[in-house]
């Protein structure tokens, strides 16, 4: 079965960096589009990047210029480099995989990673 597993979490001061990873496993990786999320405490779930299967990037306003989603298709794995990092961005960040076709969707979720940013 399909499965996602996140990497990299952890605790960094303002103004630092950390790359997450995310290994897929039991799918066609390079058919799927990739994704991050993140979920702050009491907050909803938002939409951090997300790359297509063919690469092309968009990001969340509140990240853009700090934050960089990758892929690697030989290696069946996504990457989100987070740089100049905020306490905003305190959150457990998930990886997603979506795709859809013959008129059926394909979702899955990691089970996340925590990112916590404090002095």
């Amino acid at each position: 079965q399909v499965q996602l597993v996140e990497s990299g979490g952890g605790l960094v001061q303002p103004g630092g960096s950390l790359r997450l990873s995310c290994a897929a496993s039991g799918m066609i990786f390079s058919t799927y589009n990739m994704a991050w999320y993140r979920q702050a405490p009491g907050k909803q779930r938002e939409l951090v990047a997300a790359i297509t299967s063919g690469g092309s990037t968009n990001y969340a306003d509140s990240v853009k210029g700090r934050f960089t989603i990758s892929r690697d298709n030989a290696k069946n794995t996504a990457y989100l480099q987070m740089n100049n990092l905020k306490p905003e961005d305190t959150a457990v960040y998930y990886c997603n995989a979506y795709r859809y076709y013959s008129g059926k969707s394909y979702d899955y979720w990691g089970q996340g990673t925590q990112v916590t940013v404090s002095s």
